[in-house]
């Protein structure tokens, strides 16, 4: 696949949005396009979690976790590889058990401050995708695009029932429904870097687009940065 034009700075593009929005897909596409690097914040809270539950710590615990999550070496390699400590976790950091733990991991303010920093790092030595629940209003406040993927509750539990289903995995859509609401009440109320659209993002509805389209369509935003010289400067 033909990559984008390079710029010749690192640049920071953000995706904020709420669960089953499709972020993960569009910044996987998206970095792949134009040759940056894909940031997965959810697998860095999903590593710290691996690690505490290989430990056997509480991962609800925040005088535990934040000196483990500022002591871990997490690495995200091209192609979506996670690695902790030198080990390849991309496929264990996936199971049910790893994800509520990580769920409650990453309400905890003293390891979201020691993994933002992590991600700040990263986006300060290369250009990079990156896609969470705050990264255009806190991890990177000054990111040269920000965009807010959304989509109507019932498009969101309809991909997520599609995703599991072809996993495998038996549940309904309405256990899935009721997830959903829960985490997003979850992300919006925390006290630490909440869910929210940064007042310059780009809201971005993509309910009834396919994710090619969607990729089009923020591409023609990066497109347009790279035009009028405020990205590419």
């Amino acid at each position: 696949m033909d990559h984008e034009p390079v710029p010749p700075r690192t640049v920071v593009i953000a995706i904020d949005g709420p669960a089953g929005a499709g972020k993960s897909t569009i910044a996987r596409r998206l970095a792949g396009r134009l040759g940056f690097t894909y940031i997965d914040t959810g697998a860095m809270y999903r590593a710290v979690a691996l690690w505490a539950l290989r430990q056997g710590l509480n991962p609800a615990d925040a005088q535990r976790m934040e000196p483990l999550a500022r002591a871990a070496s997490i690495e995200l390699a091209p192609g979506g590889a996670v690695r902790l400590n030198g080990e390849e976790i991309t496929t264990v950091i996936r199971t049910p058990e790893v994800a509520q733990a990580a769920s409650q991991v990453a309400v905890i303010p003293g390891v979201r401050r020691a993994l933002v920093e992590k991600q700040r790092d990263m986006g300060a030595r290369t250009s990079v995708v990156m896609e969470g629940r705050d990264i255009g209003s806190v991890v990177f406040p000054h990111a040269d695009l920000k965009i807010f993927l959304d989509a109507r509750p019932e498009e969101r539990v309809r991909r997520r029932y599609l995703e599991d289903v072809e996993k495998g995995k038996a549940v309904t859509p309405e256990f899935l429904a009721a997830e959903i609401r829960q985490r997003d009440e979850r992300d919006r109320t925390r006290a630490e870097a909440p869910l929210t659209q940064a007042p310059d993002a780009i809201y971005v509805d993509s309910t009834g687009l396919s994710a090619d389209q969607v990729e089009e369509a923020i591409l023609k935003l990066v497109r347009a940065r790279i035009s009028n010289g405020k990205v590419y400067s």
